[in-house]
């Protein structure tokens, strides 16, 4: 049977964790160990969660986020997802409709977030921590979340999707396999995470790659009602009102599913405010990629500068790393380099990534880390990892 280790980080010790952990054990399959990694305080959330998948023994690693109650048919399906298909890499599921935090921005917030999730089944590219599964080989096999490069919640998940997907896994989106988001948000959270957090890093990372995403929040028709909103804003600055309406119904028409959603879910009357904070989502959306651009080049141009050139004569050797972590020519394994009996490097430093650089960094208050957490049901074991290797019963 599969079993699985579900890793909830909680460095910052959230007052959401209860919450979490007692939903884990309601599941109507719980986990075979829960592990929260709740110290030392200074790790990052991607750091917490390599520390629990090292410690982890399951088959599968299921990552929680401490502010996310799973349903209680959650671990159920990964289970018997993973059971049934051996071809499947790693697997993640959605929040649901009921977001705890009822206040505006709060609601409207979780609630796109489930909308874009529910709106993309079946295979995916990329891998979201806040309710995702992924065989543990294959985790440790790309090394993991690159912890170094994200030192604050960021979009590590998105990035370890993008490796996996590179190294031929598959992975998918199922939106039944759901959870209650518990986290609250402000307009000003929300701006600040979209940008600096979301946004900025997701383009740097598209440039470093050479890889346009179309993926969740990356598809067509958000990308379409980006550019209305920047139609919109514009057009009403410049006093051309016929223009600035007809870009704001072009936005209305791409998007009335969603805001059908927040009509049935939140009224009316916050649809309405939604649909403005809709508007500043992908406002913000838009004066990120400029900023990206810089960043991603501003690494690319420290990269070259950092990384001595290393040159060679003939077949076997290898030529310099180019700034999105490229190499440009032919490589074998020398005495100092990666040959068949070479060990894998530990866990977000690097292995099978190219170095980290602040291409897709931006610095300013941190979120908190969300975390990973050992607590399950009768006859499996419990407990908190407090820092890499140290498991507290």
């Amino acid at each position: 049977m599969i079993t699985l280790s579900v890793v909830v980080p909680a460095t910052d010790r959230p007052p959401t964790l209860p919450r979490c952990r007692a939903a884990l054990a309601a599941a109507a399959d719980p986990a075979d160990e829960v592990i929260v990694v709740d110290g030392p305080p200074d790790l990052s959330a991607a750091g917490a969660r390599n520390a629990g998948a090292q410690r982890a023994t399951g088959d599968v690693v299921v990552f929680v986020d401490a502010d996310v109650e799973v349903h209680r048919d959650a671990l159920a399906r990964i289970r018997a997802a993973f059971a049934t298909r051996p071809e499947l890499t790693a697997l993640y599921g959605s929040y649901d409709d009921r977001p705890h935090d009822r206040r505006i921005v709060s609601a409207f917030r979780n609630l796109l977030h489930h909308h874009v999730h529910q709106s993309a089944p079946g295979p995916a590219e990329t891998f979201w921590t806040g309710l995702g599964a992924v065989r543990r080989t294959a985790f440790l096999a790309v090394g993991g979340f690159d912890e170094d490069r994200y030192p604050h919640p960021s979009i590590e998940d998105i990035d370890l999707g993008r490796r996996l997907h590179a190294a031929g896994a598959r992975i998918e989106l199922d939106p039944a396999i759901q959870g209650t988001h518990l986290k609250s948000w402000t307009l000003r959270s929300m701006v600040w995470t979209d940008f600096a957090r979301r946004a900025v890093p997701w383009v740097a990372l598209q440039l470093r790659t050479r890889r346009l995403s179309t993926a969740l929040n990356c598809g067509w028709r958000h990308r379409l009602s980006a550019a209305s909103c920047a139609l919109a804003a514009g057009s009403a600055v410049l006093g051309w009102p016929r223009l600035a309406l007809a870009a704001a119904l072009v936005l209305l028409a791409l998007n009335h599913g969603f805001y059908a959603l927040l009509a049935r879910r939140l009224g009316p009357g916050p649809a309405v405010v939604g649909v403005a904070l809709h508007g500043v989502h992908h406002l913000v959306a838009v004066a990120a990629v400029p900023v990206g651009v810089v960043a991603a080049l501003g690494a690319w141009v420290s990269a070259l500068r950092r990384r001595p050139a290393r040159t060679g004569t003939g077949p076997g050797t290898a030529t310099d790393l180019d700034g999105a972590g490229l190499r440009t020519g032919t490589a074998t394994a020398d005495a100092g380099g990666a040959g068949p009996d070479a060990r894998p490097a530990p866990l977000g430093t690097g292995h099978d990534r190219p170095p980290a650089d602040d291409g897709d960094r931006l610095g300013g208050p941190g979120t908190g880390a969300a975390g990973a957490g050992r607590s399950a049901g009768a006859g499996r074991s419990t407990g908190a990892v407090r820092g890499p290797g140290t498991l507290a019963r």
